[in-house]
C-alpha cells in the first residue's frame, strides 16, 4: 500500500466514525507523537502543562488542603 493510499484509507475510516470516536483518534495520534518527540521537547511540553495547571489552581483558589481532602475522599470511596 502506498503512503497516499494508506493516508486515504485512514482518512476514510476516521470520517466514518462518530465525532466522539474521532476525538479519541485525535488523542491517540497525539499520544503516538509524544513517543516521537525528543527528550527536550517532552520536557518543554511538561513545563508548559505544569505552568498551565498552576495558573488554573491559582485562578480557582485551590489550596493544598483542598487537594489533600479530595485525594482522601477518593481513596475512602475505593
Amino acid at each position: 500500500m502506498t503512503a497516499t493510499t494508506l493516508r486515504e484509507a485512514i482518512l476514510r475510516e476516521i470520517e466514518n466514525l462518530p465525532e466522539p470516536k474521532q476525538a479519541d483518534v485525535l488523542a491517540f495520534i497525539r499520544f503516538l507523537k509524544i513517543g516521537l518527540a525528543d527528550e527536550q521537547t517532552i520536557e518543554q511540553r511538561f513545563t508548559i502543562a505544569l505552568a498551565r495547571a498552576r495558573a488554573i489552581v491559582q485562578e480557582r483558589g485551590i489550596t493544598e488542603q483542598d487537594i489533600s481532602e479530595e485525594v482522601q475522599t477518593v481513596r475512602s470511596e475505593q
